[in-house]
């Protein structure tokens, strides 16, 4: 469901006083929705899937800022695509913007800005195209075609093909699905459609999730919510990933607390869910070293992982970005212009020079936002983290079950970054999946208060569908008027 034309009366949203007495009907369309499906899926596989399946090209210089005429064609529909949607429905899409995460707003601005004091500005440009194209996608996903469980049913499907994708290319195609390498962590180790097994971790973490929700929520039937899980859990086993596996396990017993506690828990569970945010975030802060002696919260985590006192190396990343982070400590050095690939003479080149690899990320994403965005877009990451739990939790009051979706995601997102560098990333899934629970979050919340004004909207006969003014209809999710209705 979304809303025709403008709305004049926007302002208004904040009080939202019923408005009954004008003869409108709320009308339910939902054209265009598998146009915006498709969108969103388009966006998950050019973020997801290597273009042109060219593995080799993962561990050139010229990776990740690189791209063909044609990935910059299907980045540029994307982003006209997502522009005409919002155009079409600027009134509602206005709206919106009223109730979404403000630290979202507070990222893009930031990061636009870094363009003029990035290190290579270039790349953070290119970057911020990425984000254009991640916003545009999922907000229009929401503006039109709209019910509250759009979100998973438009990433479910194409997180669960991905999966099965990569079980079928692994038994297809191993030189390529299967990891080469002699390291002891990634030989024999899938990657499966995914750029690394990490990635194919993440992604069939997510996909545990979503079907664990679908068969506690009763979103589908129990054997295709069975199945979906085994098709994740396979993929979560040959990836190998030890942050996968201990980040489903921490989600997956969260996710069931939330949906399958007993009624005298669940008085309880608002309170858990902010503490279980503060730890996390408190580790986060212990990573960065920015309180003294806290760093003792990291032992916990080492001990949970099974991985050495040195996070397997990562300790040796932080520290070497942690040095890059104290040269621009407010404002960093422009966003994504640090992880441009083992070119020498660029900053992240002191990888190859000390540690004699190229990492590719800082293996923890709170670090490398404050490497990018410095110590006020570390600060922006936690406000958008806070906020988004506490929405989660007023949704919580609204539906359960929905809000224990958005929560688990977030959980799952916090837990990974501890390791893993995807808030903010426009190089990752994740950087999708946590910006579209984001905008879906914020569209459930205003549709609420809509339906509070203006009662819920009646389904449409086929053929009855004509744009009209809407200065006879209240703002809210409606997308048009039956025929002989206001104009």
């Amino acid at each position: 469901m979304a809303v025709s034309g403008n709305l004049p009366h926007a302002p208004a949203a904040a009080g939202l006083p019923p408005a009954h007495d004008d003869g409108a009907s709320w009308i339910r369309d939902d054209r265009f929705s598998w146009l915006l499906a498709a969108m969103v899926w388009a966006l998950v596989v050019l973020i997801t899937v290597p273009e042109g399946f060219d593995y080799s090209a993962l561990t050139t210089n010229d990776m990740p800022t690189s791209g063909s005429a044609v990935s910059r064609l299907q980045w540029l529909t994307l982003i006209g695509l997502g522009t005409a949607f919002l155009l079409w429905r600027g009134g509602l899409a206005w709206l919106l913007v009223r109730w979404f995460n403000p630290f979202l707003l507070a990222f893009v601005i930031l990061a636009v800005a870094s363009t003029l004091w990035s290190i290579e500005p270039g790349i953070t440009l290119r970057r911020m195209i990425r984000v254009a194209a991640i916003l545009l996608c999922v907000g229009a996903m929401v503006l039109v075609a709209w019910h509250p469980r759009r979100f998973q049913q438009v990433l479910r499907p194409i997180v669960t093909a991905l999966l099965v994708g990569s079980l079928l290319f692994g038994l297809a195609f191993p030189h390529l699905a299967i990891h080469s390498e002699s390291a002891a962590e990634l030989a024999g180790a899938w990657r499966g459609l995914t750029n690394h097994k990490n990635s194919l971790g993440t992604l069939a973490c997510l996909g545990l999730i979503f079907w664990l929700h679908a068969g506690l929520a009763r979103d589908t039937r129990r054997l295709p919510a069975l199945g979906g899980a085994a098709v994740a859990v396979a993929c979560l086993l040959l990836s190998r990933s030890s942050t996968a596996l201990v980040t489903s396990a921490f989600t997956c017993i969260f996710l069931l607390m939330l949906m399958r506690s007993p009624k005298g828990l669940r008085r309880w569970m608002p309170w858990l869910t902010a503490l279980f945010a503060a730890v996390l975030l408190a580790y986060s802060l212990a990573v960065l070293r920015l309180v003294p002696g806290l760093e003792v919260l990291l032992t916990p985590i080492t001990a949970i992982t099974g991985k050495d006192l040195t996070f397997t190396g990562r300790t040796e990343i932080w520290a070497i970005v942690i040095e890059q982070i104290r040269l621009h400590p407010w404002l960093g050095g422009g966003y994504g212009a640090y992880w441009i690939g083992p070119i020498q003479g660029s900053p992240a080149y002191e990888m190859v020079r000390l540690l004699y690899f190229y990492p590719g990320s800082g293996h923890n994403g709170y670090i490398d936002i404050a490497n990018d965005l410095g110590g006020i877009g570390l600060l922006v990451l936690l406000g958008y983290l806070v906020v988004h739990v506490a929405q989660c939790l007023q949704l919580m009051k609204i539906d359960r079950g929905q809000a224990a979706l958005y929560l688990a995601i977030f959980f799952q997102q916090a837990v990974n970054n501890l390791s893993e560098s995807h808030w903010l990333n426009v190089t990752t899934l994740s950087m999708v999946v946590m910006t579209a629970a984001s905008v879906s979050l914020s569209r459930a919340l205003l549709e609420h208060r809509l339906q509070g004004a203006f009662g819920r909207p009646r389904s449409a006969e086929a053929g009855e569908y004509r744009s009209v003014p809407l200065r006879a209809l209240p703002p809210g999710s409606l997308i048009a008027a039956p025929t002989g209705g206001p104009r």
